[in-house]
């Protein structure tokens, strides 16, 4: 039987003459993969840039994740992030930390993920450079560039009481398919392949939203040309979301009871969803939906009552130590 080609069989430079094939260009790119640094067009004079890392343990398990599903999952979630700040995603630098046996394939497949997440969710948005490395631990990093188009950032603290609080996009989706993967998706108390597969060919839809989410970026720049003052990526839950947007903008973020839906939708992270909030009176923009109203005082609100439990994702208490 052939042996898979690994890192460590074939080395960088013949990986990453594997790899750059299948990453997507930008339509901002001057001067893309391949030189000591990027080139990417500003016309707005301005760029928005953020980073995330996606590392395997606290931010997700090789038994349930593909390497598809990995590069999707790194493009949603730092597009949502330019989205977030009403700006249009234009470009994605990579940076990758594998062990050396990984199978060259596996970083293929990463790479088809990000090329294929960034068409959907981005069109014009691709990967114009990056790094590879090696580590015990899977790590993948990713900084994003979005263009502002004239536009002034939408942040976090420029709600006012009387605004409108809407949301797009799933609340509490991630948090159920993750709850279900560690119901279901284990043999013997741990993260398994086989069992996750099964789990994946029965619930494949339901747990797309937490291996794979599809968050709603062109959202961002609606909001913001509908005037939005004040937005915010729900990474890690409504509520800590919500309660950061409040602190921002010096408010009370009062959501409705039945728009807020379960426990799971108010705690728990990865749905990256938009939250936002505009003007009273405004025509709510594409998937938007009011889910409640910006008050003065401080803190979150859940049908006028405070609701202060803890929740959402922190990396510091939420990992419980295991990978798998």
């Amino acid at each position: 039987m052939e042996l898979a080609d690994t890192l460590a069989s074939i080395g960088e430079s013949a990986t990453l003459g594997r790899i750059f094939p299948r990453l997507p260009a930008a339509a901002a790119q001057l001067l893309g993969p391949g030189d000591d640094a990027a080139v990417i067009a500003a016309p707005d004079g301005r760029f928005v840039v953020t980073t995330d890392m996606m590392i395997h343990g606290p931010d997700f398990r090789l038994a349930w994740s593909t390497g598809h599903d990995l590069g999707w999952k790194a493009a949603a979630t730092n597009l949502a992030d330019v989205a977030a700040m009403g700006a249009v995603p234009t470009a994605l630098v990579v940076a990758i930390a594998a062990p050396a046996h990984t199978e060259v394939a596996f970083l293929e497949a990463i790479a088809d993920g990000l090329r294929e997440g960034c068409a959907a969710m981005a069109p014009g948005c691709g990967v114009v450079g990056g790094d590879l490395s090696v580590s015990a631990t899977l790590t993948i990093a990713v900084t994003a560039f979005g263009d502002l188009e004239g536009r002034a950032p939408v942040t976090r603290a420029g709600a006012r009481p009387g605004d409108v609080v809407a949301v797009s996009g799933p609340l509490g989706a991630s948090a159920t398919a993750l709850a279900l993967l560690f119901a279901e998706g284990v043999h013997e108390g741990e993260p398994h392949r086989e069992t996750t597969d099964r789990l994946r060919a029965r619930e494949g839809a339901a747990l797309a939203a937490q291996l794979a989410p599809t968050p709603p970026i062109a959202d961002g720049p609606r909001a913001a040309l509908a005037g939005a003052t004040a937005m915010i990526d729900l990474s890690d839950g409504l509520a800590l979301d919500a309660r950061r947007v409040a602190a921002a903008s010096g408010v009370a973020i009062d959501l409705d009871t039945a728009s807020a839906g379960s426990r799971e939708a108010l705690v728990g992270g990865e749905d990256h969803s938009l939250l936002a909030t505009f003007p009273a009176g405004t025509r709510l923009p594409g998937g938007f939906r009011a889910i409640g109203v910006v008050r003065e005082g401080s803190g979150v609100l859940v049908g006028g009552h405070l609701f202060d439990a803890l929740g959402g994702w922190d990396p510091y208490l939420a990992w419980d130590g295991q990978r798998g």
